[in-house]
């Protein structure tokens, strides 16, 4: 004995009118008939049928940039820049200075699906929290500090480090973190990032960027003191900028809970 299945391509409009009906009895004779081998393929294309049916899709999901078509990128001219404190796209605060990359700007990272971002922090300077959407981050201490440094995650644990130099830390993709110099030299670090556009949310700026009512309960606070609280806060911070920590003396608390 054969048995054929013959398999059908639809259209989407054809799949959603698609109905199908079985008999009760026919239903419960499915399990025993999973012993043979071909009863059980049946079963199989039964169950994509169900699949399909129920309106259903499956699509690939990309974690990550995609792989590049071409070896380079064609409007790259060199794969060189040079002295990015200057040549990169660098904000200054008066908690230091950071230095960036882009595909518009070093072309050469088009499709590579990374980038690189320079930090001088003086003592006592601050990078505020934030998250990246689109990537995780490998920093790395390489002169000075000591750092204060980490992340918390989704069931609100936080990750927090005293980083020297030749230490190296992770902040996973889309977590919360921040980098602190709780020593008495400027810390010189880099952190690589699996994205050529990670994005940068900047947290206190973008919770102050919602409805008062909303963001004054998450504060737990009326609206009185939310807006005096809203008054003093710092504008959404784009591009980020280091700033220096209030109330922070230079290699007086090397810890990791203050």
């Amino acid at each position: 004995m054969h048995i054929i299945y013959k398999l059908n391509i639809v259209s989407r409009e054809e799949l959603g009118n698609l109905k199908i009906q079985f008999n009760p009895t026919e239903l419960q004779e499915i399990g025993p008939k999973m012993r043979n081998s071909k009863s059980c393929n049946l079963a199989f294309v039964i169950l994509v049928i169900l699949t399909c049916s129920s309106g259903m899709t499956f699509q690939t999901v990309a974690a990550a940039d995609p792989d590049p078509l071409t070896d380079t990128s064609p409007n790259a001219s060199s794969f060189v820049l040079r002295n990015i404190f200057e040549n990169g796209e660098v904000s200054n605060g008066t908690g230091g200075h950071r230095a960036a990359l882009s595909p518009a700007l070093f072309p050469a990272l088009l499709n590579q699906g990374i980038t690189v971002v320079h930090f001088n922090m003086v003592p006592c300077g601050l990078n505020r929290p934030h998250t990246h959407p689109r990537a995780t981050e490998v920093l790395s201490l390489l002169t000075g500090g000591p750092m204060q440094a980490g992340f918390v995650d989704t069931t609100g644990k936080p990750w927090i480090s005293i980083l020297h130099p030749g230490d190296v830390i992770v902040f996973p993709r889309g977590m919360l973190h921040y980098e602190l110099n709780v020593g008495n030299t400027t810390a010189f670090y880099l952190s690589a990032l699996n994205s050529q556009n990670p994005g940068t949310l900047e947290a206190a700026g973008a919770l102050f960027a919602i409805p008062n009512r909303a963001a004054a309960t998450t504060l737990n606070q009326n609206l009185q003191t939310y807006g005096d609280t809203k008054k003093q806060s710092l504008p959404y911070d784009s591009p980020a900028t280091l700033l220096l920590a209030t109330d922070c003396v230079p290699g007086e608390h090397v810890t990791t809970d203050f």
